[in-house]
């Protein structure tokens, strides 16, 4: 069968039915618990609005879920060739990854011309080699903080040939420094509250010093396993009475006003990040402004890709208004959370303001 061509509906019916013989076919994965399986994993069955597919278990990894340790779908032998030699390559990658790992070295290792490689690796993986050797550096990163190795370690044992090729990636990937990346969530004790509002679910955080995570989405499961995967050495409780008052204003931001008192919050960031959301939390009520404006109102003029990027990695929507930050030509640009919803927030904000 042509792995690539299977509906989800061909995938479904194999996951309720057990079916073996599409082991080797794709895997699934579930956003609630962050973790992919098999089709024949006996685990339980998760609703079908919380699945998403994947031809190959190191696809499910780059999307930053985790392998079933009942089903072991790593340990599935492809029949497809084509298969087989793009997970060789792989496996290559997440062995080899303090070695230069260019196309052309990647398709010699492997016996193949470049353009075979990058054609049937992104039609399976859904990234090209070179992304999935960025992912695979970061992820180990991750790892060897958490278990407590060194910053300097970490980052040559990924491959990266200076501090600053990992430190110009950590802002986005990790969301903070690798030293803060190192810390994040020990000993820490995290309550959050979630809510149904006019842009879906809406999840507050808080730590005892203030809000450290504010996020939007279709489901709050998915929110909450974002949450605790986010920090991972954390206590996390649901506290619903406790964080009332703040998710009120959390909720009066939504609907376009402006809450009583200022929150307080509690997030890490990079020098450059505060600049850029101490401007952000500046824009008022129902205005725009542009990444370049914003470069401006820093003093880097040049640093509005910086901008954006700082906007992208803003943990505490709605509270940093990353959504009021607009194309030069006034146009809604990309927004963690989904354009729609920065569309919705920004006629919220104006018509509050009418």
């Amino acid at each position: 069968m042509n792995i690539t061509a299977m509906t989800d509906a061909t995938r479904w019916q194999a996951v309720l039915s057990r079916d073996a013989r599409f082991d080797t076919q794709f895997v699934y994965a579930v956003k609630t618990t962050g973790i992919y399986c098999v089709p024949s994993c006996p685990s339980r069955k998760p609703a079908q609005r919380n699945v998403t597919f994947f031809a190959v278990p190191e696809a499910a990894e780059h999307a930053n879920y985790r392998a079933c340790k009942r089903c072991k779908p790593r340990e599935q032998t492809p029949r497809n060739p084509h298969v087989t030699r793009v997970r060789a390559v792989c496996r290559y990658i997440e062995q080899n990854l303090n070695t230069p790992l260019t196309l052309d070295a990647l398709a010699a290792q492997a016996n193949l011309s470049p353009q075979y490689l990058q054609r049937h690796f992104k039609a399976l993986v859904g990234v090209s080699p070179q992304r999935y050797t960025e992912s695979c550096r970061l992820r180990f990163v991750k790892t060897q903080l958490h278990n407590g190795e060194s910053i300097s370690a970490s980052l040559y044992d990924a491959g990266y040939n200076s501090s600053s090729a990992l430190y110009g990636r950590a802002s986005t990937h990790l969301g903070m420094t690798p030293a803060q990346y190192q810390k994040r969530g020990d000993r820490m004790m995290l309550r959050f509250t979630t809510c149904r509002s006019d842009l879906g679910e809406v999840l507050v955080a808080a730590s005892d010093k203030g809000i450290c995570s504010v996020t939007l989405g279709d489901d709050a499961a998915v929110l909450e396993a974002g949450l605790r995967a986010e920090f991972t050495d954390a206590v996390i409780a649901r506290d619903d009475a406790g964080l009332r008052d703040w998710l009120d204003a959390v909720m009066a931001l939504i609907a376009g006003r402006q809450p009583h008192e200022a929150l307080p919050l509690d997030i890490k960031a990079t020098a450059f990040q505060s600049l850029v959301w101490e401007a952000l939390k500046k824009i008022p009520l129902g205005e725009t402004r542009s990444y370049a404006q914003v470069a401006q109102a820093i003093g880097r003029p040049s640093a509005v890709r910086a901008v954006a990027r700082a906007c992208a990695t803003n943990p505490v929507a709605l509270v940093v208004p990353c959504h009021r930050v607009v194309r030069s030509d006034g146009g809604v640009s990309g927004y963690r959370w989904g354009v729609a919803r920065k569309q919705a927030l920004l006629a919220k904000e104006r018509d509050a303001q009418d």
